[in-house]
């Protein structure tokens, strides 16, 4: 029996010489695509399996093509494939997309011929992102996967902690790094019993996160050297500073170093409409990873043990404007100026008390 890729291989050789736009749309196992012509009628439309062989045979039989797909788990490894074979690749936001995500009919066929007429009509509907390089997205892995033992480790110390107060004690104050089978001494037998198993999983969940800090800084010493110059800030550790530039990836992609806040999400939204202009909250687009790192380099930067620097300066009088949302207002703030900031010292020099030296200056003037 000849296999359903290499049937679809034989028939797009059969539309070449024609300018085609193509929509792919992603599944976990099955991707359905169509094609246009010029004019916008359909030439083809059939499902592909997703993979690298069925998809290679498919889409190398196809002119060079502009091909639309959505962002997704599959969209980084299949947008590189697809740059490979020599097609114009859009990868369009999924969450800006509403014609598709809020249609009354959703189905695989027609969202993949959706995406085909705005991509011919114009790709900028789409509202295109950028993928990072394999490189990157390998480099970041690493981080992804301390950031899951991250969750798990805290998921376990809770438990643990309930079940203790459930039961009418409590475990030994420890940081939950240094949580181990022996924060159960004092506890009645019985408890013990139940929770030396799961403290021992903490304490070993917490040696392979710091094997991954390990790793990710040695990364950042071999391959990142741009790290050291966003530690000059005094709240930015190799976590943040390496997430940062691997998620970001090219400083030159921002025309302006304010627009990384809006990027990743640090922004109000905006809503105006007449004479109305109603204050929103952030808009929460971007990495959500990055933008709680940020966060907590913000708390920092503003807590008790925050180095005095102009950006704490601006952080702590904004705070101080009060208001029930006061100092959440300040840290969300903080980490905006912060990602301006890291983004800014990508491409130029830190001075920690900028402000302060030019306004020393211009007094003595």
């Amino acid at each position: 029996m000849t296999k359903r890729s290499t049937i679809a291989a034989t028939q797009c050789r059969k539309i070449s010489g024609q300018k085609l736009t193509v929509g792919l749309d992603l599944g976990d196992r099955n991707s359905w695509y169509c094609v246009l012509n010029e004019v916008g009628q359909i030439q083809l439309e059939q499902r592909v399996r997703t993979t690298v062989p069925a998809l290679r045979e498919v889409f190398g039989a196809i002119p060079r093509s502009r091909i639309a797909l959505e962002t997704g788990t599959h969209s980084p490894w299949v947008s590189r494939l697809l740059h490979e074979l020599g097609h114009e690749v859009i990868v369009a936001n999924a969450r800006k997309v509403r014609l598709i995500g809020e249609s009354r009919k959703k189905d695989d066929r027609l969202d993949a011929q959706t995406l085909a007429r705005l991509a011919r009509v114009d790709p900028a509907l789409l509202c295109p992102v950028k993928h990072r390089s394999a490189q990157a997205q390998a480099d970041l892995m690493m981080i992804r996967a301390r950031a899951g033992l991250v969750r798990m480790r805290t998921g376990l110390v809770n438990t643990a902690r309930g079940l203790a107060k459930s039961y009418g004690e409590r475990l030994r104050s420890c940081n939950v790094r240094n949580m181990n089978p022996d924060k159960a001494e004092g506890l009645r037998p019985e408890l013990q019993v139940a929770l030396q198993p799961l403290l021992a999983t903490i304490e070993s969940v917490s040696e392979r996160i710091a094997e991954y800090n390990d790793r990710i800084e040695k990364l950042a010493q071999e391959s990142y050297p741009q790290v050291a110059l966003l530690k000059q800030v005094k709240g930015v550790g190799t976590l943040i500073a390496l997430t940062f530039l691997l998620t970001l990836e090219d400083p030159h992609r921002f025309g302006k170093s304010r627009d990384v806040g809006g990027y990743l999400g640090l922004q109000p939204g905006r809503r105006k409409s007449g004479e109305s202009e109603p204050q929103l909250h952030i808009s929460k687009e971007g990495d959500p990873y990055l933008r709680t790192l940020l966060v907590q380099g913000a708390q920092h930067i503003l807590g008790p043990f925050g180095v005095d620097c102009d950006l704490r300066r601006w952080g702590l009088k904004l705070a101080e404007r009060g208001g029930r949302n006061g100092k959440k207002r300040a840290i969300v703030a903080t980490a905006r100026k912060l990602s301006v900031l890291l983004h800014h010292l990508w491409v130029t020099v830190y001075e920690a008390l900028h402000n302060s030296s030019r306004a020393t200056v211009a007094t003595a003037a």
